[in-house]
């Protein structure tokens, strides 16, 4: 009866930590973008972007809830800091996409998976910042198998690009490419500014 009642009160604190995780992950937002990034990627190269960004959101996840709050005090680095610092790359990817028609001299695919891909956007600031405040409600158990569970999920999903990509077409998905360059530079644009906000305080 004990062991039920614990794992009954398990699996709710792994519930309700996997929905704020799963709205900051936020894996079918990112989906149009990771189409963007990834235009023109044979499925092999595809596929090592997908393990690749996965592995690197699940790593960076997993050990910021251990060692976050700790590398930060040391390095004397705020969540402002890092979502300016994510923000910047991601503005200046987006740029180079809208300017550079080819997609293949934008970024090399084994940067791609990492950055952007595996961080900011599938574990970035909202994803770390939203694990610190989950940790002390649910649990550090809850918290890493929502981050866990999220980070694959979003792997899942993009793995199921080509479906989408196949939908629109060839003109489409280059309509989509432009459109969400300019979604991804705004995006740059809120991380910039709410880490200033962070580091400045509200106006």
């Amino acid at each position: 009866m004990i062991l039920f009642c614990r794992t009954r009160c398990m699996a709710k604190n792994i519930l309700l930590a996997f929905i704020p995780i799963f709205v900051a992950v936020d894996a079918v937002g990112v989906l149009p973008i990771f189409v963007s990034l990834t235009e023109g990627m044979r499925r092999d190269e595809k596929t090592k972007t997908i393990t690749q960004s996965v592995l690197t959101a699940l790593l960076l996840a997993v050990g910021f809830v251990f060692l976050g709050k700790a590398v930060f005090k040391v390095l004397g680095i705020t969540i402002g800091d890092f979502m300016i610092a994510g923000g910047a790359i991601l503005f200046c990817l987006a740029i180079t996409d809208i300017i550079n028609p080819v997609k293949k001299q934008r970024m090399p695919g084994q940067q791609l998976g990492a950055v952007p891909l595996g961080t900011p956007l599938i574990v970035g600031p909202a994803v770390l910042t939203t694990s610190m405040v989950i940790i002390s409600q649910y649990g550090l158990v809850a918290t890493l198998i929502s981050v866990v569970v999220n980070v694959l999920l979003a792997g899942i999903i993009f793995s199921a690009s080509s479906v989408l990509i196949k939908v629109l077409g060839d003109a489409g998905s280059k309509a989509l490419s432009k459109v969400m360059s300019l979604l991804l530079a705004a995006i740059a644009t809120m991380l910039i500014r709410k880490g200033l906000t962070q580091i400045l305080g509200p106006s």
